[in-house]
């Protein structure tokens, strides 16, 4: 997979011991005329507490919203991983960075036709551990960025 994730261009990796909490930093700003995308307030295993949203397991977030993520809504499964479908609606949704958590052990995949979807697309990519990319995207969120995520917070 990180040969694969190398061939989009854009997708970066961080070190997950280096990464900010989840909470985000302090004093962040959105700029008055875009949309923001909701933080996330808490995880841990199987939970996560979205801002504006009801606490659940697994959640597609973007810009202006989110909600629960139903894996069987495109056939995700931990392998071969994130399908596409799981991806258009944050790119319709005006995201022009993508965090994808890949689980708290890091156990979900991610299908080949979604990296080729990413890579067309041309968006900033970030793929990480789920505490980690949960910490980036409220980074993110937080500096007014359009972004959006799927995020997965067991296995």
């Amino acid at each position: 997979m990180i040969i694969e994730a190398a061939m989009l261009g854009r997708m970066t990796t961080t070190d997950p011991d280096t990464a900010d909490d989840a909470s985000g930093p302090a004093g962040g700003t959105e700029p008055s005329d875009a949309v923001a995308s909701p933080r996330v307030r808490r995880l841990e295993w199987g939970l996560m507490e979205i801002e504006g949203l009801a606490p659940g397991k697994d959640f597609v977030l973007y810009p202006g919203g989110g909600h629960l993520w139903n894996w069987a809504t495109h056939g995700t499964r931990h392998s071969p991983g994130i399908q596409p479908g799981d991806l258009r609606e944050l790119l319709e949704r005006g995201a022009a960075v993508v965090v994808l958590g890949l689980g708290m052990e890091e156990r979900l995949g991610i299908a080949p036709p979604t990296l080729e979807l990413l890579r067309q697309a041309g968006v900033e990519v970030h793929m990480k551990e789920t505490r980690a990319a949960a910490a980036l995207y409220n980074t993110l969120a937080a500096a007014g960025r359009p972004v959006g995520g799927l995020f997965h917070s067991t296995c």
